[in-house]
């Protein structure tokens, strides 16, 4: 799938094995489809609390 470049951007992160084992946790446990749509709500939620 293409990225539209219009409204995203893509960036490279490295995670430690620990913590893509807690994104993958996370991601089975509120079956989210996508390793990818996980992260970002995992973002999206840290913001959130960081306000």
């Amino acid at each position: 799938m293409a990225v539209d470049k219009e409204k995203n951007r893509q960036v490279l992160v490295t995670f430690t094995n620990e913590q893509l084992k807690r994104i993958e946790d996370y991601q089975f446990e509120n079956r989210i489809p996508s390793r990818t749509e996980a992260i970002r709500d995992l973002v999206d939620k840290g913001l959130e609390s960081a306000k």
